[in-house]
């Protein structure tokens, strides 16, 4: 069977070789990176046309072991997906319908994925646990750097002063809550969903003597009340968890709370095609099944369009692609520096799904198969004025 395999593979000479139980094994190309350790024998007719979601599902049951760089074993899948499974133009998997999000499902989606473990994700991000696209002012800035200049980004774009109303939607373990308050003299109002990302969250802000400026609850963006209670509103990595089919109403809900002349800063993951359709032959049903139950992301034109028809003026669009794929492959590394405590923490299959997740998005975000856009709006006042300065000057001095 490794022959038959070697001989449909011959002329895509892959970094590849694969071993059988009984310790068969043959190279599919020059100077192999990566070695596949076949488990399973039956695995051997699936890789006659494999595909990325495919291939991960053998993974995370233990069918196959891969031996070698994560980030390597993710190209080698795609190059072998794309040349067995219909070339380039089957990247694009069929659309699937909407899916339902209401109060219960998107809380049991957020549990799912953000109250794994605390300890977990501090094994991989950043001191503050920052949990988003950082941002790398230069090629050898440090994870830590560049979360940090990230937080003072979103800061200085939303024009923050001492006194303003800030609410943070998504908060997290309230890194840029802590940063806003601490740094810019703000009173922050933080929401989560994650009953572990919270207790962490409150506990990280009494620490840093800033329980007077900060406040965070469990609560559901569409219970928040009343209108026009903030000055700014940030919303990070969040809009991802919203559907499509209630982005104006999650919009509307921020351009309800913010004031007249007031600001907001939406930065989130983005679609590649405008109906939102996933890519890469798979790697997104994979996500949606086992990483971001019920995810969808928007296009950039869905995400400005809904803002627009909710009465927030889009202002600024700054696309962080590159920042994203940099960021995800340092978590990466920070996790492979620690499977022993990671898979103590989590368990082998979630380890491995997670492995998975950020390599694979690491390496789709360098190839272009999805986005990350920040956009700041404004809700101009009844006469369409607002207080925004003419230029970016600002933004960088």
């Amino acid at each position: 069977m490794l022959s038959q395999l070697a001989g449909a593979f011959a002329n895509l000479d892959l970094p590849l070789r694969v071993t059988l139980p009984d310790g068969e094994s043959v190279d599919l190309g020059r100077a192999p990176k990566v070695v596949l350790h076949i488990r399973d024998p039956s695995l051997l007719a699936d890789l006659q046309s494999p595909s990325l979601d495919t291939l991960g599902e053998a993974y995370i049951e233990e069918r196959l072991d891969l031996e070698g760089s994560m980030h390597d074993a993710i190209a080698v899948a795609d190059r072998l997906s794309r040349a067995l499974g219909g070339g380039a133009e089957a990247l694009v998997a069929p659309h699937e319908p909407h899916e339902p999000h209401d109060r219960q499902t998107d809380a049991a989606a957020i549990a799912y994925h953000y109250d794994l473990s605390n300890s977990f994700y501090a094994l991989w991000l950043d001191p503050e646990m920052v949990y988003s696209c950082g941002y790398f002012r230069h090629a050898e800035d440090s994870l830590a750097r560049a979360q940090v200049q990230k937080l003072d980004h979103l800061c200085r774009k939303l024009r923050l002063h001492r006194g303003d109303r800030l609410l943070d939607v998504g908060c997290g373990w309230g890194g840029l809550a802590r940063h806003a308050a601490r740094e810019y003299g703000v009173q922050v109002h933080g929401i989560t969903l994650s009953e572990q990302q919270l207790q962490l969250a409150r506990q990280r802000v009494t620490a840093q003597g800033l329980a007077e400026r900060v406040t965070l609850e469990l609560r559901d963006y569409r219970d928040l009340t009343g209108s026009e209670n903030y000055d700014k509103i940030v919303s990070v990595g969040m809009f991802e968890h919203v559907g499509h089919a209630n982005l104006d109403s999650y919009f509307g809900m921020l351009a309800q709370q913010v004031r007249p002349g007031g600001l907001v800063l939406n930065h989130g993951i983005t679609a590649r095609h405008l109906d939102g359709r996933p890519v890469g032959r798979g790697a997104g049903r994979f996500i949606g099944r086992h990483v971001f139950p019920h995810g969808e992301l928007p296009h950039l034109a869905m995400a400005i369009g809904s803002m627009s028809e909710q009465g927030l003026e889009v202002v600024d669009v700054e696309g962080l692609r590159p920042h994203y794929a940099r960021t995800l492959a340092l978590w990466s590394r920070n996790l492979d520096q620690h499977l022993e405590q990671a898979r103590a923490m989590v368990g082998e299959r979630s380890l491995r799904i997670w492995r998975l997740y950020l390599a694979g998005c690491a390496y789709g975000f360098t190839r272009h198969w999805m986005n990350i856009h920040q956009l700041l709006a404004v809700k101009p006042r009844e006469d369409g004025s607002h207080s925004l300065p003419l230029t970016r000057a600002d933004l960088y001095s």
